[in-house]
């Protein structure tokens, strides 16, 4: 499959025949088979967590025991085919150097484990996050915490790659964009998430699906938009690159999304709950 330099789709405008979403199937695991699937495999594990959801009346601080396994799904699974998709800006032979298979390892690894342990806590009625109620539970906590920190590290690692090594069809923007992209992903998404490890979100269900509380106190939404960089700022710049606009504008919606960054950390630090120390927890925490 012989990549072409005309740019004409948003999703990645360094191909132009991907248009049904078997091709972009069929794309993505051409770029980075194991990731692609895995996404596919977390994603069909929701139908039973949403069974689940449905039939399991618990829950933890006022909310179903299993919508965080399902939000971490959604999240996680997004990360591995996008981490997929950007792999393939790479030359074939580069796709196969030790950096790259390193990456994806820590990624898949990072991302199953967080997975696999959020939701056996589910299953248990348990929580997983903020949960000192023993020793297991304080190793698991810091174990899930170090695990996402080298998931989101995968994500400069790549840029590196890409800038060292990125295919040369690719328009300018569209590198510039997708290596912006995943620097911001680490910076400000471990950035708010280092800080949420030790703020607990205020309880109740909050905003319709995500769950967020915009009162004050939560910094989900900040660690929303950090990690989410990865997907946001490619997504624009492949709309600039398809309208043949140059960075400016890429480096102007950059400011921008930094921008909602800091507000969102600044109203989740208003009125934040620091973590006690985990002597004053009991088996309810999370």
């Amino acid at each position: 499959m012989k990549p072409s330099s005309t740019l004409t789709l948003a999703i990645a405008p360094d191909r132009t025949h991907l248009i049904a979403p078997s091709a972009l199937l069929r794309e993505a695991l051409e770029r980075q088979r194991t990731l692609t699937i895995a996404a596919l495999l977390i994603w069909a594990a929701m139908l039973p967590a949403l069974v689940a959801l449905g039939l399991d009346e618990r829950t933890v601080r006022e909310v179903n025991v299993w919508i965080k396994p399902l939000k971490f799904m959604a999240s996680i699974g997004l990360f591995w085919l996008s981490t997929a998709w950007f792999v393939g800006l790479l030359p074939e032979a580069q796709r196969r150097h030790a950096s790259v298979r390193a990456l994806v390892a820590v990624a898949l690894a990072a991302g199953l484990f967080e997975i696999g342990y959020i939701t056996l806590q589910a299953a248990l009625g348990q929580a997983s996050h903020f949960n000192f109620s023993s020793p297991f539970h304080q190793v698991m906590y810091t174990l899930m915490g170090l695990g996402a920190l080298a998931m989101t590290a995968t994500q400069p690692v790549l840029a590196w790659r890409i800038t060292r090594h990125g295919r040369a069809d690719l328009s300018p923007v569209w590198r510039s964009s997708v290596v912006l992209g995943l620097v911001l992903t680490f910076v400000l998404g471990a950035g708010a998430g280092g800080l949420l490890g030790s703020v607990q979100p205020p309880s109740g269900a909050g905003l319709p699906v995500v769950g967020w509380h915009l009162g004050g106190g939560d910094l989900r939404p900040a660690h929303f938009v950090g990690m989410h960089a990865q997907q946001f700022i490619p997504l624009v710049g492949a709309l600039l690159a398809t309208a043949g606009a140059d960075r400016r504008w890429l480096w102007g919606f950059v400011a921008l999304y930094t921008a909602w960054w800091v507000g969102t950390m600044a109203m989740g630090l208003d009125g934040a709950v620091f973590t006690p120390p985990p002597a004053a927890y009991s088996t309810s925490a999370t």
